[in-house]
């Protein structure tokens, strides 16, 4: 099977123009190709994990790719997906994300030799002339045709500024001048950026003739990828030091049933033949898919040896044991009272509740475990040895727990 048919079969392509060509390009390894990530954050999350693991399999079949990082477009914020203006950032902040953005990327992408290119917009959108922009681009975009754009939609609800209706014509000014800069000859996105980037390739034959080779493709679900990165505590990073390897497996470990295979086909790098053969799998087979997919993610993201000390925590907790590498809450002496502390103390200042009464609710219903034993004594209490040394593991719920130690 070569790559395209590859993408396809692994469920990646939703959308593509010109596709007879792209098809070609992309299996003679004759693509450079680009997908862009505006710095929002100090670090990427789990809803870029696709595009990333994409850019991997593109390379690996000899397709060169450019990581464009949004310097310039990061000053207006894209308003795909959004009832609200996002935060305006300070240059210097862009410049720190952009920064954090490069070392991660390097994970997944060899940059090496020219193999691929690290590009930050704001090398040509930061020096653009206004009236010079408006005469060059202006004429080739339509208002009309701009405002039926998906990505403008939730935001017409609730007012759209003149900053944001801007971001497309800058999205697609990309386009053209990698187009012209460095011969990227197409681009990738998710589903909620077909708009702008239609309205690339769009600019390129405006403005180079017909002939000019500019093509398109969109991910499937990568606007749902998007939603990956947030859960209820927060936001999914693959920054050790804001989500741990342990922390990041367990986010693939407790995927829904119905999205584990799906996961597997998109995100992991295993042979599809393999994949293919757990859809016959049910019941208890259904953890060990997702044991299989939060270990090849973790692996991928923070390598080898904290794959393997984050699937041995997991597994701890699951035996009732306890282990040394899964979050932790350390208490202090001052946290006791005398001795001991109260199973809702416990619960409240390692930050598993976020108050006593919420607390209660949850140890009344049967949802709180300790060391694996479920507790539905709300006077339940625990000395100052038993939270010595290796601590106890505190439960909430299905996915929520950590080590508790005294300090």
């Amino acid at each position: 099977m070569q790559i395209y048919e590859e993408l396809i079969a692994r469920g990646l392509i939703a959308q593509v123009t010109n596709e007879d060509e792209i098809k070609k390009m992309v299996n003679e390894g004759r693509a450079t190709f680009y997908i862009g990530f505006d710095p929002t954050a100090d670090s990427l999350h789990v809803g870029h994990f696709m595009a990333l693991c994409l850019m991997k399999r593109l390379q690996m079949a000899g397709n060169r790719p450019i990581a464009l990082l949004g310097g310039g477009t990061g000053m207006i914020g894209d308003p795909s997906g959004r009832t609200d203006m996002r935060q305006m950032m300070t240059v210097e902040t862009i410049e720190h994300n952009c920064d954090c953005f490069k070392k991660q990327m390097s994970r997944f992408i060899d940059f090496s030799d020219g193999k691929a290119l690290m590009v930050n917009n704001a090398e040509w959108l930061m020096d653009l002339n206004y009236v010079q922009l408006l005469r060059e681009v202006g004429p080739h975009f339509s208002v009309n045709r701009m405002l039926t754009a998906e990505c403008y939609k939730q935001r017409m609800e609730r007012g759209l500024s003149f900053l944001e209706f801007n971001y497309m014509i800058m999205q697609s000014y990309d386009f053209y001048m990698l187009f012209q800069k460095y011969g990227c000859n197409m681009q990738f996105g998710g589903d909620d950026q077909w708009s702008n980037m239609l309205g690339g390739t769009e600019l390129i034959r405006r403005k180079l003739g017909k002939d000019a080779h500019a093509m398109t493709i969109t991910l499937l679900l990568n606007s749902e990828g998007k939603k990956m990165g947030k859960t209820q505590s927060g936001a999914v990073w693959l920054d050790p030091d804001k989500t741990s390897p342990f922390e990041f497996y367990q986010y693939w470990r407790n995927v829904a049933d119905a999205d584990v295979l799906k996961c597997l086909r998109m995100l992991t790098f295993l042979p599809l033949e393999k994949i293919d053969e757990m859809d016959q799998w049910e019941g208890s087979q259904l953890n060990t898919a997702k044991e299989i997919l939060a270990f090849e993610l973790t692996n991928l993201v923070h390598g080898q040896e904290e794959a393997e000390k984050a699937k041995e925590a997991a597994r701890a907790i699951f035996t009732g044991g306890s282990a040394a590498d899964m979050p932790t809450a350390e208490l202090t002496e001052d946290d006791f009272n005398g001795d001991a502390i109260d199973l809702l103390a416990i619960l409240q200042k390692s930050g598993l509740a976020p108050s006593r009464s919420e607390a209660r609710r949850n140890v009344e219903q049967g949802g709180v475990s300790v060391d694996g034993a479920q507790v539905k004594d709300i006077k339940a209490v625990y000395t100052k040895a038993q939270l010595s040394g290796d601590g106890i593991v505190v439960k909430r719920g299905k996915k929520n727990f950590k080590r508790v130690v005294l300090k």
